[in-house]
């Protein structure tokens, strides 16, 4: 059962920290559902606005976005084959949508496209365009670049989804590379066409009349003047609904057929909110299956062969449509970028701390990584986030201190899954256990490192608790338990007498040891007791209460002992 990027940071890190992370990311996905479901429906606001308005612009895409999750969420639940079927469907459109743009910038510009500012490919619009201009209102570089993010955070839905897949292993670096490297250059090409401007001027009027009729250029502002067009009136005015600095539409305008362009907008949301909606549910239902959290276990039933996760679903479902009835894209984005970068930030953090310890388990097969990358990594998703939204950043990380404290400290959890916590608490023992090796005895620093001859502790409770008063959180205590007759002990004896130790709260190692008699084992515990400068310096024997019952030969051991 794999479930992404929450299975490879609680495995990694532990569930102290891969718990609350998993639900930040379970909630990120929901929340990305709903941001591409807003995007969708106010394209279809915006459609619906020449013809028909149902209430006001602000519901519309309330609406809409709750008519729209709802049919998505019909689709996943139809299982995993219709969900791979709209997908290949959408693809296809966007593919169509792409090559339609591509065609439609090198048609040459009829008159009515040339009034709106589209000249086709011109060196002299592009060197114009290199420089920036903002137009829009008072804000940042990181607040834009924050709305702008959650395109870029679909690269983990492979990863989600990994337990639907034939040969995850195979499948995912192939098809998540395969994915970027698509996606980059179909970006690069429209960032190449499109945002610097290679084809279109800043600022059109969209008035056929604004053609020059003459060789004379005075008075004429912009560089359209130089291409026969005069939009002079409508830039000193501000008012020009045209342009690459004015025109939302401009992609649909630049292509062969605009409404093809208005499809792959549509296939896109859709697209992006499915894959979010079918992941952020199996990846909350390994959470719950996990028990982490005991009141979130009701989530982890899952029904049919494949194990769906209905009452997962269900419940992002109604956190989508919670963030829908925001209706405000730019707010949604911005807290979706923040979730997502505390995401990103603890899967290259759990990267670099792996390496760091040296855990056995991790063993990296990317030829080109590096922990260096990956601590870098990190530490940009931090910065990004408080950069993007800083109360939102403060608030994640507040859920997450809360999420941890309860894990941590009142609910923790009976796993082991071989985190590189462990790793790095084993690797930090023993450098500090081989460090003490090279430091002399001093009376100042002199502590009893107690032997205490117990036997199983949970038989002479009176006497663990006496040298755990004054060895505790400061010395060494070593419980020995001396086994004359090993066929008396259960196999699982260990475990128990341990399990007792921790929850009477004793700070004290438990070492059983075979011997022939009392005075041979307590020797050979005293030799061999221990690691380096953390060997025992005082034997703890009970006091012999039994002297009229046991045999000559018992007490002569327990003398020769003393």
């Amino acid at each position: 059962f794999c479930s992404g990027a929450y299975f490879m940071l609680s495995r990694t890190l532990g569930p102290e920290i891969g718990g609350p992370i998993g639900v930040v990311f379970c909630f990120a996905n929901a929340l990305a559902c709903a941001l591409h479901t807003v995007g969708f429906s106010e394209v279809v606001r915006d459609l619906m606005r020449f013809n028909v308005v149902m209430i006001d612009s602000v519901n519309d895409v309330r609406i809409v976005g709750v008519i729209t999750v709802t049919i998505l969420l019909l689709i996943a639940l139809a299982g995993m084959a219709w969900e791979s079927s709209t997908q290949m469907f959408f693809f296809l459109v966007l593919l169509i949508s792409f090559a339609n743009y591509l065609v439609g910038t090198v048609i040459p510009p009829n008159t009515e496209k040339q009034s709106i500012g589209i000249f086709g490919y011109r060196g002299d619009i592009f060197v114009e365009n290199l420089t920036p201009s903002w137009r829009g209102p008072k804000g940042s570089f990181f607040q834009v670049f924050a709305i702008f993010f959650p395109a870029a955070t679909g690269i983990l839905s492979g990863v989600n989804i990994c337990g639907d897949l034939k040969d995850p292993n195979n499948a995912i670096p192939k098809g998540t590379l395969a994915a970027i490297f698509w996606t980059t250059l179909s970006d690069l090409v429209i960032s190449f066409h499109f945002l610097p401007g290679v084809c279109v001027v800043r600022d059109a009027s969209g008035n056929k009349s604004d053609i020059l009729t003459g060789n004379s250029t005075d008075g004429c502002v912009g560089l359209a003047c130089n291409l026969g067009w005069n939009f002079t009136d409508c830039i000193h005015s501000q008012a020009c609904p045209y342009g690459l600095a004015n025109s939302l539409n401009l992609l649909g305008q630049l292509s062969g057929y605009p409404y093809l362009i208005t499809a792959g907008v549509f296939a896109a949301t859709l697209s992006s909110a499915l894959g979010f909606l079918v992941s952020a549910p199996k990846i909350f239902q390994r959470l719950c299956k996990d028990e982490i959290y005991p009141f979130i276990i009701f989530f982890a039933k899952g029904y049919g062969k494949n194990n769906e996760p209905i009452r997962a679903y269900i419940l992002c479902y109604l956190i989508a449509v919670i963030f829908i009835l925001v209706a405000e894209l730019n707010t949604i984005a911005a807290l979706n970028s923040n979730f997502f970068l505390c995401s990103y930030g603890l899967i290259n953090f759990s990267c670099f701390h792996a390496s760091i310890t040296n855990a056995p388990g991790w063993r990296p097969s990317f030829h080109y990584y590096s922990k260096w990358t990956a601590l870098f990594g990190a530490v940009i998703s931090m910065v990004l986030m408080f950069l993007f939204t800083w109360w939102a950043a403060l608030i994640t990380f507040c859920i997450i201190v809360f999420l941890f404290g309860y894990v941590n400290y009142y609910n923790k959890p009976k796993i082991n899954w071989g985190s590189s916590v462990q790793a790095g608490t084993y690797n930090m023992a023993l450098s500090y256990s081989v460090s003490l090796m090279g430091v002399e005895d001093h009376v100042k620093n002199f502590r009893p490192q107690c032997l205490v001859l117990s036997g199983p502790p949970n038989q002479r409770p009176a006497l663990v608790d006496f040298v755990g008063s004054f060895t505790k959180h400061v010395s060494l205590m070593i419980c020995g338990d001396i086994i004359l007759d090993r066929t008396t002990r259960p196999h699982d004896a260990t475990d128990s007498l341990v399990k007792w130790m921790n929850k009477r709260k004793v700070r004290s190692f438990y070492t059983p040891l075979s011997a022939e008699t009392l005075r041979a084992g307590a020797k050979n515990l005293l030799q061999a007791s221990g690691l380096g400068k953390l060997k025992p310096n005082t034997l703890v024997l009970g006091f012999k209460g039994n002297w009229r019952e046991s045999a000559p030969e018992s007490i002569e051991d327990y003398i020769n002992t003393i």
